[in-house]
């Protein structure tokens, strides 16, 4: 048998706020109901019950001996459920779970989360990183950041920033061939990830034509932020998102030889469901990362 059928939750909601009141009608102003729903529900519990639960007098009503023991033991009840529901709701909104690839993470979200929670305290983060994009009704993931066009369906999606890509190389591995006057000279080193079509896409653009990438050994670390550490310890070139590179560009660790960059339109997007939308800890955590991002483009 069905837990409905069993237990009318609705006619016995009805019956505790008319216990409580001793007034169908202020009973149904507390529910936003009529005095005649009301009376139904009642009804229906009476029916259910097999007696009478409220004496109806003239201007007045009082619990029958069954409603006075049935009232306190509904009302205890439903005060555990709005508990239970309170620390449900705590908890869920105590906690942001934040699922983020393993380059936004590192090279960007790291480096200015304390600003988040300095500004929120009471919302506790958990990161997660992955590449692809998850699903939300299999995770516990309130938020996602995604590379990509932004169109995935049932998310509200805000664009953070383009994907944009140029070769980045330490300066001892460009001096070991006398330097990069061309953005051919870059086939003289070894190219992390030759297989990456942003590497096409980019040469094409700087006018390199018949680079034999296919014949280059393959290498595939599964992330912009490996493949950086790779630069950095002068083992090859690096096809990276300047903006992620702030400080080692500006330290000499790593050089952009070129001033040229690239974006096939994909953008870094905050994405979560839509039917999520208003919930505090979401709404927090993107007004914070659209305000320190400020992107160009609209979100």
């Amino acid at each position: 048998m069905k837990l409905s059928r069993q237990f009318p939750l609705n006619a016995l909601r009805v019956f505790e706020a008319t216990a409580r009141q001793a007034s169908f009608t202020k009973a149904g102003q507390e529910l936003g109901m009529t005095q005649t729903a009301v009376s139904y529900q009642i009804k229906l519990l009476e029916e259910s019950i097999g007696e009478p639960l409220f004496l109806r007098q003239t201007r007045r009503i009082s619990l029958t001996e069954a409603g006075q023991r049935l009232a306190p033991k509904v009302s205890e009840a439903f005060d555990l459920l709005q508990e239970a529901v309170a620390h449900a709701r705590n908890s869920t909104e105590g906690t942001l779970n934040i699922h983020s690839t393993a380059t936004f993470a590192s090279r960007w979200l790291a480096r200015h989360i304390g600003s988040f929670q300095l500004k929120n305290p009471a919302i506790a983060v958990r990161l997660e990183t992955a590449q692809e994009m998850i699903d939300f009704a299999q995770t516990e993931a309130d938020v996602a950041i995604r590379a990509g066009k932004g169109d995935w369906p049932g998310l509200r999606c805000h664009s953070l920033m383009k994907v944009d890509f140029s070769p980045m190389v330490s300066p001892e591995l460009a001096a070991s061939i006398g330097g990069l006057s061309t953005p051919a000279d870059l086939l003289k080193l070894r190219l992390i990830d030759p297989g990456d079509p942003w590497w096409k896409i980019w040469l094409t653009a700087a006018g390199v034509s018949g680079a034999d990438l296919e014949s280059r050994p393959r290498s595939r670390l599964g992330a912009q932020s490996f493949e950086a550490q790779v630069a950095l310890a002068g083992q090859g070139v690096a096809m990276l998102t300047p903006a992620f590179y702030p400080e080692e560009l500006a330290m000499g660790h790593l050089i952009q030889p070129f001033d040229l960059v690239c974006n096939e339109g994909s953008h870094y997007w905050l994405a979560y469901p839509e039917s999520r939308r208003n919930a505090p800890k979401i709404r927090a955590f993107r007004d914070w990362l659209l305000g320190e991002l400020k992107p160009s483009e609209p979100a």
